[in-house]
């Protein structure tokens, strides 16, 4: 049956992921490969044709997993890469040709609000403790901030409460890698560059938006929190259950952004948990989540693989959301 499953393709600086679900917005599939599309982009502005051709070719296979599934309904978008680049046109139509829709080019608030969304409701019902939460979707590109109250039932299909503010913040694991850390394992003084760079947006973005410094709790979206949870436990290899919603320690990401900062790329690239295609920027995204607890004096992370691709299929099992 044509519309039995919907899907949600999120073409990321970094990554680029497929989330299959059935009707009732439960997973059938989810998939992620490291394409680095926004590879060189914060300086060039341009996205690369080899980039562009490692993700077409991953869009590919997700089209033939969405064919085996019989998806009807997809969405799929693009963000802070495409965002910046100015030959994102040219991607785009590339993507259509594959997949059979167009790609959005996603704000950063409506990637940040989206973000929120599948975040929120992938908590138990339960389970939701008081005050607002901060959801940071840590991007290869860019980070999204938003920050609520979470109410409802938990069902994948049905809306929590929504943003009271949301912002974007032009840093990520990809973007402050090739701006800051050059060196390998990066200097001190690189280090610190990109340390402050961080900081200085947290605070303006603080002063921008108050509401920001009153969350309680804080979700961490992304590869780099999932792959500092798996870290700090020692996994070999990545298991979801062990990663989401586990509890990240602002400790152990200082000490994990320490150890790390001073390894090698081939050093981290022998922790049995590390990605190929994430050692030589964990860093980066480190620097980001630490400046985040530590800006907004919060003692831990809860890691989240709900994210915005559950946020997607939410929108379009919920066209009023």
């Amino acid at each position: 049956m044509p519309d039995r499953a919907v899907a949600a393709i999120d073409c990321g600086t970094n990554s680029t992921r497929l989330l299959i679900a059935d009707r009732d917005g439960h997973p059938l599939e989810r998939l992620m490969k490291i394409t680095r599309l926004g590879q060189g982009v914060d300086r060039r502005r341009f996205l690369d044709p080899q980039a562009i051709d490692r993700t077409l070719g991953v869009l590919t296979r997700y089209r033939a997993a969405m064919d085996r599934h019989g998806v009807g309904q997809v969405r799929m978008t693009a963000t802070s890469a495409a965002r910046d680049a100015s030959n994102h046109d040219d991607f785009f139509s590339a993507a259509t040709a594959v997949v059979g829709v167009a790609p959005e080019l996603l704000s950063g608030e409506e990637e940040g609000r989206l973000s929120f969304a599948g975040a929120t409701a992938g908590l138990p019902a339960d389970g939701v403790d008081s005050g607002l939460y901060l959801v940071a979707d840590i991007g290869g590109g860019s980070t999204e901030l938003a920050v609520g109250p979470v109410g409802g039932s938990g069902h994948p299909s049905e809306a929590r409460s929504a943003p009271l503010a949301i912002c974007s913040l032009d840093v990520g694991c990809v973007r402050i890698t090739e701006r800051y850390l050059h060196g390998d394992p990066p200097a001190a003084d690189e280090l610190a560059a990109a340390t402050r760079r961080v900081e200085r947006l947290l605070v303006e973005a603080s002063a921008e938006q108050p509401v920001l410094a009153a969350a309680d709790h804080l979700i961490g979206l992304a590869g780099t929190v999932a792959a500092l949870a798996a870290l700090d436990q020692g996994l070999v290899g990545y298991e979801r259950a062990a990663v989401h919603h586990y509890r990240l320690r602002r400790e152990a990401v200082d000490g994990l952004l320490e150890t790390l900062a001073s390894e090698s790329v081939a050093t981290r690239l022998a922790r049995p948990s590390m990605e190929a295609a994430r050692a030589d920027v964990i860093v980066g995204g480190a620097i980001v989540l630490s400046a985040l607890l530590r800006h907004f004096r919060l003692a831990w992370c809860l890691t989240s693989e709900a994210d915005i691709l559950d946020g997607l299929v939410m929108s379009l099992l919920r066209p009023d959301l």
